[in-house]
């Protein structure tokens, strides 16, 4: 129920899966929400779309069930190599992003949040209250556009709003890329897209070059989504032409495959912040910091973290510590490897995978769980 003068109890920036999991979980708390995002309609976003089984249980236990295609296992590749392994505590899902902002944005809705679109352009908050200033529209296509500005009042404000998080920089939390400056070559980006195609496998296969990864995941009957990793010079070469150089097999499969929708891009993926709360401010999932896409383990990580913020909303330090045990594993593991992947050794990755298996298979369950 909402409290006093308030707008909402608990108000979310951001509306993609994690702003939307952090409304269910806050409603399921007793908090009057109000989910508020830039973007209109279904979300779309560049990612590997990969649900391993501990993510879709989390997905399935907010009460969203979104339609994709099962998911055995990982499949490191190399030309002539590879190291696969099965998940042992059940399959996961390939899900499209957008299904599952659907799925999540009608569970959302289904549980009382409520939705108002608009851009965040001021925050000011005192003991009790968070003031967010909001343009409305503010989409390219310019709506809204000459309307005047809104102020929502908030007992909470969750920033859920990405890799590039305006509630990040306007709480004064932001660090920037966490890289040193200098060395703009060496930032990591992403590109997606998808090909009508039948999957050849039920496992997602991580594909190695000498420069690039690329994540193949089958997301339904008929399509699976291909998002490469790389730093920007990398990826200059256009996503086509990476793919046919530095894939041949990979690419040789998909060359008469139709493609489907838009290709995206995203980056650079590494964020860092000062803290996850600045007084009645707490940040989330990708907003709150983000190492790499290497692991897949973001949409997991995020939906844990969206959990740990609406238990600890009275108590900071309390949300701080759950943050830094949530996201252990995903720092840990993704940063070892992004080391790994960056140096000379690169190349020894997946014989590495391959002549130890059990290792391999211990680290996949990890990041499974």
């Amino acid at each position: 129920m909402r409290h006093g003068d308030l707008d909402a109890d608990v108000l979310v920036v951001g509306g993609g899966p994690v702003g939307l999991a952090a409304a269910i979980h806050a409603r399921a708390a007793g908090f009057d929400v109000l989910v508020t995002d830039r973007r209109t309609g279904t979300l779309d976003k560049a990612c590997g779309e990969g649900l391993f089984p501990g993510a879709l249980r989390a997905v399935q236990a907010l009460g969203a069930d979104p339609p994709g295609h099962p998911l055995a296992g990982i499949s490191y590749r190399a030309p002539g190599r590879h190291a696969d392994h099965r998940f042992a505590a059940g399959p996961g899902r390939g899900v499209r992003r957008t299904a599952l902002h659907e799925a999540l944005w009608k569970r959302a809705a289904d549980v009382g949040a409520s939705f108002q679109h608009g851009r965040v352009t001021r925050l000011r908050q005192d003991a009790a209250v968070v003031e967010v200033e909001m343009a409305p529209g503010g989409g390219a296509d310019g709506t809204g556009a000459g309307r005047a500005p809104v102020t929502l009042r908030a007992g909470w404000v969750l920033g859920c709003d990405g890799l590039h998080s305006t509630v990040r920089r306007l709480a004064k939390l932001d660090t920037g890329t966490g890289l040193r400056a200098g060395r703009p070559a060496s930032h990591r980006y992403g590109l997606r897209r998808h090909f009508r195609v039948p999957p050849w496998t039920d496992l997602v296969e991580v594909h190695w070059a000498p420069t690039v990864e690329a994540y193949v995941t089958p997301v339904g009957a008929d399509t699976v989504g291909v998002a490469l990793l790389g730093t920007r010079t990398t990826l200059q070469a256009g996503f086509d032409t990476l793919l046919r150089s530095q894939f041949p097999e990979l690419g040789a499969r998909l060359a008469a495959a139709p493609t489907t929708g838009a290709l995206l891009g995203g980056g650079p993926l590494r964020r860092r912040s000062r803290r996850r709360s600045a007084g009645r401010v707490r940040l989330v999932g990708d907003a709150s910091g983000y190492v790499d896409a290497l692991t897949g383990e973001g949409v997991r990580v995020g939906l844990a973290q969206a959990d740990a913020a609406v238990r600890n909303l009275d108590d900071a330090a309390a949300y701080e510590r759950a943050w830094w045990t949530v996201t252990r594993d995903y720092r840990v593991l993704t940063t070892g490897l992004l080391t790994w992947a960056s140096s000379p050794a690169r190349r020894a990755i997946v014989p590495a995978a391959s002549r130890a298996p059990w290792l391999y298979g211990a680290v996949v369950e990890r990041l499974a769980r």
